[in-house]
This record gives structure tokens, sequence and C-alpha cells, in this order.
């Protein structure tokens, strides 16, 4: 049997594990039986991860029963409709609070799924099996639950932490190329806000996770998770430190809300711009080197990400449409909008007050050459 990696996330009676290695669908029964009052779960996935690994999961449960349900694949899931249907299902599985829901998937279905135990029967306990690299480096640890709005994405949810998190590495194999580098783009932001000495591994090992390299796989998720647990430790409900976590996503909000929350622009292709663009910003204000926002495109560029307003297919708004975008964003403070911003590369900071006149020049800058 191959590495387990464990990552404990101390938040006194709300902590759990965070197990990443090889095979942990397969003996995914040893792993969740001692939290179940009874032998039985209710798995919520979606339609393209459920065909890939339900029935895997299944067996590596052995006896313990499950009741399933599969929910469209896509972004446009998380929201109300969706929702709702996960909830009045889990009701009419007469899940209680004793059992556990698994959320088998994606960032989507373990927002989704999160925050659907958070509030059946005011909370039962869920596990997170995060089926792509963007939820296991992310999303799948931590507690933020919820769905997005009309008005902006994220906005409706809860603060509900997992009671396991299964991290399987070689599930990772069925993502599509494209699904892989865009959970890279938060590996990376994981170098750019606070690790310079990770950044300078992903710049030279990068290549060879995008090739399937597992021990690389696993070594990036295991340091981002490690990196995520100590913030959310100290931050649980984003008051301060954890803010930083959110490199990158002021500009990716918007960015998604103008393409409708479509294939157009996946989470991790936005927030992979958005941190250039937040660098790029960074270095305008005169905080950061010129080299260091050149230095994260050329990463992104090498590993054949998209980095640039113009690698986004379609119309965009123009700089005063994508800053109302940005106004729905969780982080304005006071009706004022806050960045997470760079000195240099693994030195990220929250900064209120940015001079919006920089940020629409860069905008409407970077939207000049689509």
């Amino acid at each position: 049997m191959t590495v387990c990696d464990k990552v404990w996330v101390d938040l006194g009676a709300r902590s759990y594990e965070v197990r990443i290695g090889q095979g942990l669908l397969t003996r995914a029964g040893a792993e969740i039986a001692p939290l179940l009052k009874r032998r039985r779960v209710a798995v919520i996935s979606d339609e393209t991860v459920s065909a890939l690994h339900l029935e895997a999961l299944r067996d590596g449960l052995g006896d313990i029963a499950v009741t399933a349900l599969a929910l469209p694949p896509g972004e446009a899931t998380k929201g109300w409709p969706e929702f709702s249907r996960a909830v009045e299902w889990l009701l009419a599985e007469k899940v209680e609070r004793r059992d556990i829901v698994i959320a088998l998937g994606g960032g989507v279905i373990g927002d989704l799924v999160g925050f659907a135990a958070s509030v059946l029967r005011r909370g039962v306990r869920f596990v997170q099996i995060p089926t792509s690299l963007l939820a296991q480096v992310d999303s799948s640890v931590g507690g933020k639950t919820g769905i997005n709005s009309a008005h902006g994405k994220n906005l409706i949810g809860a603060f509900h932490q997992p009671s396991l998190v299964l991290a399987d590495i070689d599930v990772l194999d069925t993502l599509p190329a494209r699904d892989l580098l865009a959970g890279y783009g938060e590996v990376v932001k994981y170098g750019l806000l606070g690790d310079a000495t990770f950044f300078d591994w992903l710049e030279r090992d990068g290549p060879s996770l995008a090739r399937g390299n597992k021990a690389a796989r696993q070594l990036a998720v295991t340091h981002s998770v490690t990196m995520k647990a100590r913030i959310v430790e100290c931050d649980e409900t984003e008051e301060g430190e954890r803010a930083l976590l959110n490199l990158g996503h002021t500009f990716c909000h918007a960015l998604e809300s103008a393409t409708g929350y479509s294939t157009r622009l996946l989470h991790g292709e936005g927030v992979a711009i958005g941190c250039a663009l937040a660098f790029e910003l960074s270095q305008r204000l005169g905080l950061c080197s010129q080299e260091a926002p050149s230095r994260v495109r050329a990463h992104l560029k090498a590993m054949g990400m998209k980095c640039d307003l113009a690698d986004i297919p379609g119309d965009l708004p123009d700089a005063d449409g994508l800053i109302r975008l940005m106004g729905q964003d969780k982080k304005v403070v006071d009706g004022k909008l806050r960045f997470i911003l760079a000195r240099a590369i693994g030195e990220a900071f929250v900064a209120d007050g940015v001079d919006m006149a920089v940020v629409r020049n860069l905008l409407t800058e970077s939207l000049a050459q689509r």
C-alpha cells in the first residue's frame, strides 16, 4: 500500500483529518466506518463523476449501505434549484443527524453538498471525497460551503466543516487535461500567496505533475492542504488572515459572473488569470518588482494555462462593467473592494483602499489586447 499523507485541521470540536494518497476510494469503508453510527451513507455526486467513480466507491464501502443521487455536472448546478433537489432527496431518504452524507465530486458538488448538510435537520455530518485537483487542494478543506446567486458567486452559504476528507490521487487520472490544469491554478496560488520555495518547486516539477507523476501530485496536494489548514486554524471564518486564500479571486469571480458560470471559463482558470492580474496590479502600485508578474505569467504559459483576459473566448464587459461585478464580491467591506496583493512571490497581503483608477486602467489595457 502506498504512503497516505495525513493533515490534521485543528479546530477544537470541529477538527478533522485530510488523508491524501492512492487507493483511498477502494478502502473507503475502512476509512469512513469509525464515523458511522449506523452502516449507511447517502452519496451525492454529479453525473460525470458518478459514471466514473460511484461503483468503485460502492465496492470500497463494502457492506455499508449506499443510496446515491447524481446531479448535472457544471457550475450552473451550484444554485437554488439543484440545492433544493439535494436537500429534498436527503429528507426523502430519511437521512438523520447522526448519519453521514458523502460529497463525491469536484468543488461544485463539495460546496453544494456541504451547504445542504449544514442546513439539513440543522446540521448533519458530511465527508468530502474530492475528485478534482482543485477540490483536493482547496475547496474540500476549510468548511466553506455554499451556492451561487444571480448577484454573484458563493454569496449564499455557511461554514460547515467536514468530518473527514479523502483525497485519492488515483482519481485525478480520469480528469480531462483542461480540468487538471484548472485545478493547478489553485496549487500555484499557494506558492504565490505564502511560499516562494513551493513556487520554485512548481516551476521545476509542475510539468511532471501535469504529465501524471503521482508522487509530484501527492506532494503538491499535501503541501497545499497543509498551508490551507494552518491558515484556517488561525482564522476559520475569514475575519483576517484567511482572506489571503482569495488571491486572484476578486478578479476571478467577476470574470466567472461575466461568462455566466459557463465552460467558457473554469474556476481554476479564472484563479490563474486573477493571480496574474493581482501581481500586475501590485507592480503598477509600486508594491512588487516588474519581474514578479512576468515570472507568474511565464510559469502559467509554460504549463499551457490561461493567464490573460485575451485567453477567455467570447465577449466580456468593459472595465467599468467588470468593476461593477467585483462590487458583489464577498470581500467588499463598507462598500469598498478589498484586494489580495503581493510584495513579492510568496508575500501576499490584504489591501484596502486600492486606487480604482489603477484597477480600471489595468482592465482597460488587458481588454484591449483581446
